[in-house]
């Protein structure tokens, strides 16, 4: 499913404090901002242990509203069936058009499914070790990591202690071939002169792999990790840059200029 950012769209920014650390949450509502507004940033936990104090200042800062859950039972995510419960009373009341699960515990997948079978647009944030079951059940996928380049040495990653999360991978899947991807997605894209737009190439990578992002390649935008390919050419610029498979767009043109002569001997 492609998605077209919506800088009116009302989102519904759900934090699974647990499983994020708060060292994220300037660098993530940021990054939102590029896809709507946060009309709603709520943030669930059991504010009552100290292993959530560090996201009591980010809590105040940008007026996010801690939910209280507390812990039932020792070693399990009690923040889950709130933050589910939340989500869909959010979605049943019409009041959002786009939601921002913020956490890397794939017991949100059938949530976010869920969501999106309602004609929702999902953003999904989380860490590396997000297991892909969560990552493809959104629309978008951000990882955490990429928008905190660098990153307090005395932050840890994640909150120290706190529930055990059982269905978090251990280590990052790895990413797509960025050569047959790209190129895939010139073919796919480009018309009979075998030239396609930026911006539609950029609507089929992420259609195809939710998590595609130009920064997991080191670069910040699409038309520089694009321009650094030796395999592909492009011409223009802003709005207007297009993309072709080296050598085949020049293949192409040279072939539609014999087509004629071919025709004109064949009058004759």
């Amino acid at each position: 499913m492609t998605t077209t950012p919506n800088v009116s769209a009302r989102l519904a920014v759900l934090i699974d404090a647990d499983n994020t650390s708060p060292k994220y949450a300037s660098v993530l509502l940021q990054e939102l901002a590029q896809y709507g507004v946060a009309t709603v940033r709520r943030a669930y936990g059991d504010w009552t242990t100290p292993q959530l104090g560090g996201w009591k200042a980010q809590l105040n800062q940008h007026a996010i509203a801690p939910e209280q859950q507390f812990a039932y039972t020792t070693g399990k995510n009690s923040t889950d069936s709130a933050l589910i419960i939340d989500a869909m009373d959010l979605l049943y009341g019409g009041s959002v058009d786009a939601f921002a699960l913020v956490s890397s515990d794939s017991d949100f997948t059938r949530l976010a499914t869920r969501l999106r079978e309602s004609g929702k647009t999902v953003y999904g944030l989380g860490l590396r070790k997000t297991p892909q079951s969560l990552v493809a059940a959104c629309d978008t996928f951000i990882y955490l990591e990429l928008l905190n380049e660098s990153p307090a040495d005395d932050e840890p990653d994640e909150p120290q202690s706190g529930p055990v999360d059982d269905h978090v991978e251990a280590a990052a899947p790895p990413g797509p071939n960025l050569h047959s991807l790209l190129t895939r997605a010139v073919n796919k894209k480009s018309d009979d002169d075998g030239w396609a737009h930026l911006s539609a190439i950029g609507s089929y990578l992420r259609a195809a792999n939710s998590s595609f992002d130009p920064r997991l390649y080191g670069f910040p935008k699409l038309v520089s990790l694009v321009q650094a390919q030796p395999f592909l050419t492009t011409k223009g610029s802003g709005s207007g840059v297009l993309v072709s498979l080296k050598g085949k767009a020049s293949a192409k043109k040279a072939a539609a200029k014999k087509a004629p002569a071919k025709k004109a001997q064949a009058s004759g």
